[in-house]
């Protein structure tokens, strides 16, 4: 099967005219407008390459998925989040979780260089879409502030009521996964059921996520997708799932 082109006009193909090796290459080219955005994700596509390939664009035959009542959440980490919570009343905590005050800060700690990977897919034409969906309140960002400093957090494209995470950072032991937790929790209370995790890996599998078919995604799309979407604003996050 020939891979297709897209040009700014051209549609998606549908999801299952993906190849199978590679597995979810859809099509290719196109641009990263909030228009194409926004058809590619209720349609269960992403962007993935890298410079100085084209724009590729991927719906895998088995998507990673964590399921918010799945998610596990290790002793150690329920100790820290016990921690946060008993302190997010004070004037001043020393660990504060925030919702999109550094959606920017956030992608680029996302792009930053890490140990044993030799570059990023999250170039500045991928930070400047991202941003353009951010500023449309359909991309977000939570943050893990620790005495004023930003150093963990995670990116993701809210429709309705499905959440894609895209990119997550730590600069800091268990900083990632303490705004993944406050993710889940808020989503979670807001009736969103499922984190979309695009690739399997080990480390997503250790959190409770798991594949299932693109058949069964994408049924799961289309009822989630029309939904109301949770109540995003700029704010902190407090362990009850509302931000404040």
């Amino acid at each position: 099967m020939t891979l297709p082109w897209l040009d700014l006009q051209t549609p998606f193909p549908p999801p299952e005219f993906a190849l199978k090796e590679p597995d979810g290459l859809l099509a290719c080219g196109g641009d990263l407008s909030t228009d194409r955005m926004i058809s590619a994700y209720r349609q269960g596509i992403f962007p993935w390459y890298s410079e100085p390939q084209p724009i590729l664009w991927w719906t895998p035959s088995q998507r990673m998925v964590l399921k918010c009542q799945d998610f596990i959440i290790s002793h150690s980490l329920k100790k820290k989040l016990r921690q946060i919570a008993r302190q997010e009343a004070l004037p001043n905590p020393a660990i504060q979780i925030k919702v999109d005050t550094a959606f920017i800060q956030v992608m680029q700690s996302c792009a930053a260089p890490r140990e044993n990977q030799g570059g990023t897919w999250i170039s500045q034409d991928i930070i400047t879409a991202y941003a353009s969906l951010h500023t449309l309140g359909l991309a977000h960002s939570i943050e893990t502030w620790v005495d004023g400093k930003l150093v963990g957090g995670l990116y993701g494209v809210s429709m309705g009521k499905m959440f894609y995470g895209e990119s997550m950072f730590s600069n800091m032991s268990d900083c990632s996964k303490i705004a993944l937790a406050y993710t889940v929790r808020f989503l979670d209370s807001h009736g969103v059921e499922w984190i979309d995790c695009q690739q399997e890996t080990r480390h997503l599998g250790s959190l409770g996520a798991s594949p299932v078919t693109r058949k069964l995604f994408m049924e799961h799309l289309k009822i989630a997708i029309p939904q109301t979407p949770p109540p995003w604003k700029a704010g902190i996050l407090f362990s009850d799932g509302h931000i404040y």
